[in-house]
């Protein structure tokens, strides 16, 4: 390189102005220097540098003269790296959601929000600090108000038909919304969870049983493991069945093929589902489904596989795995004997099975749905900002009440159901009164329960499970204990709507056992008029003559007596008719 090639250092980084020209590489030269006498101050510098060379060479002032000047070249080193990078228009990559698998999974995060990005802020030569953007406060659903003029905003209950032949529940009127107008108003944003944010599941490969009760599925948690999952914390791990395994579904008992499992996580929405095991009833199809809950709605049946024997004799699956618009998930290696408490199961642990579902509806097999989901959801959940919703009994309110009615009705052992109620009542646990108002029952109908995926709810029904999987299956002598002590660290509660507007939108079926043993309705006996009484031809009297031939004797008419007899027979064989019938 010749003298006067070192060319014009631009850029932060002080890289060389280059040309080209003719394909050649040229470098813009720097214009020659005048050389002009030096003033006095470079007779100065002379005299400091004649100085320096004279002291240099010593051992201490060298070292000195040498940590000097490498600071001096780190701190210009430091400085000039922190003009490169605060240039404008630098960008961090932006994170989405898929990248944060495991927030997901652990409860902070919803599958469906929005991806958020961190981006730094142009700045000026004078600012020191980076400025981060940083993500927007979470979004929730806060309820509305149906539009003045609405039909459903006045409706109002009509007293119940004044039938003394029918004294048993019934439906009543219930204000749906428009199938459209229930879609259009399906939150965007998730519900906040009082208190709870984030909520995680134990696992546990070596089990020890205790004394308190507990199983190979749900786990043995200790009685102080118990209390303390009551104590309501932003951050919560907790039994919630499915204890052993990689994942619900796999080695777990009440295990699922992978086909299913894969079908199950594509619910990002609402999911129908329903259970029946021991083939302890008959699958009901349900009705007025509108076509956007044909498609988008989830409708899964969990079936053991001697239901799914006693099924395909009758009926047939086709390629899908479809029964109408039920999907059939075949359920293997049921963890308990008892096909009530499998079916428990699903009934409170949908948000395990299904993790980025947002909705859930819970049927009983014996139930038979007629509204579409959207309306039932809007109706109950949406509208009320409700994120838990569940029907009350029609006549019993009172735990210790619905206690001795499942004795009476052999529901369940005796000494068992009598241990739970009385380790309640020791909890603190009252009978129903007026006095726990705004709480309008502490029994409900759980054949229907309706809920919103979010860890507050989720908290709620592993709780519920573990109650039933410690003390007897019947799940209404325990709901009231779990609302209870829930509530009481939160503001969190729960609708509970009445029994008849349940009636409505679900029609209760018999069990297949008691279809079996109804016989078919016998014919009507029908009784015949007894056949005329034949008359004998009177003899020729001995004064007629031989060609004379005798009149035909004509049939008298029946008397009022012998109609009397007679219509009085015919109720004596119709009467014995029906006894044989």
């Amino acid at each position: 390189m010749t003298s006067g090639s070192l060319g014009l250092r631009t850029g932060s980084y002080g890289s060389l102005q280059q040309h080209f020209q003719n394909g050649f590489r040229t470098y813009q030269t720097v214009p020659p220097v005048i050389v002009r006498k030096a003033p006095k101050i470079y007779k100065e510098k002379e005299r400091m540098m004649s100085w320096f060379f004279k002291f240099a060479p010593r051992k201490k002032v060298g070292m000195l003269l040498l940590f000097a000047v490498s600071a001096l070249v780190f701190g210009w080193v430091l400085y000039v790296g922190k003009g490169g990078d605060t240039q404008e228009g630098v960008h961090i990559p932006s994170m989405g959601l898929n990248d944060t698998s495991d927030f997901i999974h652990s409860g902070y995060f919803s599958p469906n929000a929005d991806q958020f990005e961190f981006r730094i802020i142009n700045s000026s030569i004078d600012q020191e600090s980076i400025i981060a953007q940083a993500p927007p406060p979470p979004k929730y659903f806060t309820g509305y108000t149906l539009p003045a003029g609405n039909p459903c905003e006045s409706f109002t209950l009509p007293p119940p038909p004044a039938d003394k032949k029918r004294t048993g529940p019934r439906p009543c009127p219930v204000c749906y919304l428009p199938v459209e107008d229930a879609i259009a108003r399906m939150p965007e944003a998730p519900s906040f969870s009082p208190v709870i944010q984030n909520i995680t599941y134990i696992h546990e490969n070596y089990l020890r049983k205790s004394e308190f009760g507990g199983s190979e599925f749900g786990g043995y948690p200790s009685l102080e493991q118990r209390n303390d999952s009551y104590d309501v914390r932003e951050s919560m791990s907790v039994h919630c069945g499915f204890v052993r395994g990689t994942q619900p579904g796999h080695q777990t008992g009440f295990d699922i093929d992978d086909s299913d499992l894969r079908e199950m996580e594509k619910c990002q929405g609402v999911v129908v589902a329903s259970a029946i095991f021991g083939a302890y009833d008959l699958i009901q199809q349900p009705k007025n489904i509108s076509e956007t809950a044909k498609k988008n709605v989830c409708f899964f049946m969990f079936l053991d596989e001697e239901t799914d024997t006693f099924l395909r004799n009758s009926t047939e699956l086709d390629r899908e795995k479809k029964l109408g618009l039920w999907r059939i998930v075949i359920i293997h290696n049921l963890p308990y004997n008892d096909p009530r408490r499998n079916g428990k199961i699903p009934k409170l642990l949908l948000h395990r099975l299904f993790p980025y579902a947002r909705y859930s509806i819970w049927l009983d097999g014996k139930l038979e749905l007629v509204v579409d989901p959207y309306q039932i959801l809007e109706r109950f959940l949406w509208r009320k900002n409700s994120t838990f919703a569940i029907s009350r009994h029609y006549k019993r309110f009172d735990v210790f009440i619905e206690a001795e009615a499942n004795k009476a009705a052999a529901k369940y052992d005796n000494v068992s159901i009598d241990f739970q109620t009385e380790f309640y009542r020791k909890e603190g646990l009252t009978p129903y009164s007026d006095a726990k108002l705004p709480i309008t029952s502490d029994v409900p109908e759980g054949c229907v329960i309706l809920r919103e995926h979010i860890p507050i709810t989720n908290l709620f029904t592993c709780l519920w499970f573990n109650e039933v999987d410690r003390f007897t299956s019947r799940d209404q002598i325990s709901f009231a204990t779990v609302r209870n002590k829930i509530t009481s660290k939160t503001n969190w509660t729960v609708n509970m709507f009445l029994d008849c507007e349940r009636r409505n939108f679900v029609v209760q079926a018999y069990h297949r056992d008691v279809l079996e043993h109804l016989s078919p309705p016998q014919p009507r006996a029908t009784t015949r008029p007894p056949p005329p009484l034949r008359q004998t031809p009177n003899k020729v009297s001995s004064g007629s003559s031989k060609g004379n031939v005798a009149p035909k004797n004509k049939i008298p008419p029946k008397h009022r007596t012998d109609r009397r007899s007679t219509s009085k027979r015919h109720r004596k064989v119709a009467a014995g008719s029906r006894d044989i019938s």
